[in-house]
């Protein structure tokens, strides 16, 4: 008994430390898949769609930069956060990886190896392709940052209403009302759709409009199914 006892522990123990890191591993997987869709999405505009191409491209991130720049100086918050997500982001996917620097190096005109003549060649074949790339992931970290600017209005709604659910909840529990566990899974699920829905559109959107228009209408949603999942929680723990 002792040692199922131990080797329960350690499991949980191990399954404690082990969730960070986890956790962590989601973040970054969904973070590639929403990067990698996001070079799919201006690609295809850019190439396909726009007759402006990447000046298209370039004025949305223009755009939205000026209008996270106004509401985080609306908010108090400080500027540099929306250009340093930016940066960050870029850095995080050019520079760690070189390819900033090797495109400065081949604009310079200097002599190369074969190797190195091979590779840019290869890199001003598609020097279009790649600049939309770098433009998108610039645009995604602006946004990154308008998502982040607007995450204290969502957790306030939900806050509120689900201290709201759970006085309803109170209420019903002394006198005696039904609980409804499917109206409760499904209002819970509703909301993690939602949010992601609502932050996807927000991320990889190919127009600049005003977050506020998608965060706002997301926050009162998401605000109304939780009252309900917190009211229909089940009356006994």
């Amino acid at each position: 008994m002792a040692s199922r006892n131990a080797s329960f522990n350690e499991g949980v123990v191990a399954g404690a430390l082990l969730a960070p890191l986890k956790l962590g591993f989601m973040l970054l997987l969904g973070l590639v898949g929403i990067l990698v869709v996001t070079w799919i999405v201006d690609w295809t505009f850019v190439f396909k769609v726009w007759p402006e191409g990447v000046g298209r491209l370039k004025g949305i991130l223009a755009a939205d930069l000026a209008r996270t720049l106004e509401l985080a100086e609306w908010q108090g918050e400080v500027p540099s956060v929306v250009t340093g997500t930016a940066n960050f982001l870029y850095g995080l996917v050019f520079g760690v990886t070189g390819i900033h620097d090797m495109g400065l190096r081949f604009a310079q005109g200097t002599a190369l190896s074969i190797p190195d003549t091979i590779v840019r060649n290869t890199y001003l074949a598609n020097r279009e392709a790649i600049e939309v790339t770098m433009i998108g992931t610039q645009l995604l970290g602006v946004r990154l940052a308008t998502l982040g600017m607007m995450a204290p209005l969502l957790v306030l709604a939900y806050l509120v209403a689900a201290a709201d659910g759970l006085t309803q909840r109170a209420i019903r529990r002394a006198c005696g009302g039904r609980e409804s566990a499917s109206l409760y899974h499904r209002a819970k699920h509703l909301q993690v759709m939602l949010l992601g829905m609502g932050g996807v559109l927000v991320l990889i959107q190919p127009v600049s409009i005003d977050p506020r228009l998608v965060g706002v209408p997301v926050a009162l949603l998401t605000s109304l199914l939780a009252r309900l999942q917190w009211a229909c929680y089940k009356k006994h723990l």
